[in-house]
């Protein structure tokens, strides 16, 4: 049989990649319970063997996960509306504060430009109605997105209950999909891809703890208001990779100037955050996750953006463990194993392009009867 041409198979993968793509814009609210359900999933099937090994019933061994892990996000649920609670309390404080920080940044602003302060409340008054009517539109919006949250939430014991009830069928479909002399490579991907979700899962959940507690019992050292709010703020926005760092960074300071009326606890606060993500990004969180398959930074920016676009938060959330996954599978196939070194942080001993066989000058042709050496 004559073999397909390299240029149709590179086409055909880019034709799969948008095809993919489209499959999960248009089905995100679909796939992405799945997906989230599939990696909680493994991430239970430790306890779930360790329950059935004791001869406990098959469904009640899969119920017992699932409620420890809906008792666990209901403790980090009470445990941030106490804290939003605290806030809330003191919101004549912070009105006082945050008017306290409008007149000198409308002062600063009337320095270095010809608006006086009367012109630039003239602007605000004009548009405000403008504001309001995008407040509006942002309200439906959220009612939207909270009403899918809700059916999200509401969807993901099922799932996981359900993978883990028939999980047996699912391999079964993963290895039929494959010739017999395939299956050992099949076994060991299944068993590294089980193993790195487990630890990543895991690894996430032990950072949002050490990293509320660390980062907000050292703010309340220093004294800074609302500081066990800015440690779980910053804690859950840092599960998304290099974006969510610095959108807990903005609200921090922002949470700091609405309690402060000085400077000097927004400098604290970028200072401790600066110290613990540096401590977590380079002592305690590769010893935590102590993960085999190792993702470029480009890559993992690309994703969480795509990721975001197309599923949202929970698209920027899964991201990581999707190209992880996805390198495993990609490393262990001729056809798509560039791919896998595109996803991998495997930098080479030397540039492609020094090849000694590269070396050698040849002319290349530039126009009609004209060369010219390189």
């Amino acid at each position: 049989m004559r073999e397909i041409p390299l240029t149709v198979k590179r086409s055909i993968e880019l034709l799969g990649l948008g095809l993919l793509g489209t499959i999960f814009v248009i089905g995100s609210n679909i796939i992405m319970p799945v997906i989230m359900a599939f990696f909680i999933s493994i991430m239970l099937v430790p306890i779930y063997r360790f329950l059935r090994k004791y001869k406990c019933p098959e469904i009640l061994a899969i119920i017992l996960p699932i409620l420890m892990v809906a008792v666990f996000v209901g403790l980090i649920v009470w445990f941030f509306s106490a804290q939003v609670g605290q806030l809330a309390a003191d919101f004549p404080q912070i009105k006082k504060n945050v008017s306290m920080h409008l007149k000198s940044l409308s002062e600063w602003f009337g320095q270095i430009t010809h608006y006086s302060t009367s012109e630039q409340m003239d602007f605000i008054n004009k548009k405000s109605n403008d504001l309001l009517n995008m407040a509006g539109g942002m309200a439906s919006g959220a009612a939207v997105t909270l009403s899918s949250v809700f059916v999200f939430v509401g969807l993901l014991p099922i799932y996981i209950y359900l993978i883990l009830f028939y999980k047996d069928i699912l391999l079964r479909f993963i290895f039929m999909w494959f010739k017999p002399d395939h299956h050992p490579k099949v076994k060991e991907a299944i068993y590294e891809t089980e193993s790195i979700i487990k630890s990543y899962l895991v690894g996430l959940l032990i950072q949002v703890t050490y990293m509320t507690i660390l980062l907000g019992g050292l703010l309340l050292l220093f004294g800074i208001k609302h500081a066990l709010l800015i440690g779980i703020i910053f804690a859950l926005l840092n599960l998304i990779p290099y974006v969510g760092a610095l959108i807990g960074n903005i609200l921090g300071v922002l949470l700091t100037l609405t309690a402060s009326t000085s400077l000097t606890p927004v400098i604290t606060v970028l200072a401790v955050i600066a110290a613990v993500q540096f401590l977590d990004n380079n002592i305690l969180m590769p010893r935590i996750v102590g993960s085999k398959v190792k993702i470029n930074a480009l890559m993992a920016i690309l994703g969480v953006i795509v990721g975001g676009s197309m599923a949202g938060v929970s698209g920027m959330f899964l991201s990581m463990p999707i190209i992880a996954v996805l390198k495993i599978i990609f490393d262990r196939t001729e056809m798509f194993r560039q791919w896998g070194v595109l996803f991998g942080d495997e930098r080479p001993a030397k540039s492609p392009m020094k090849i000694p066989s590269f070396r050698k000058k040849k002319p290349v042709p530039t126009e009609p009867g004209v060369q010219k050496d390189i």
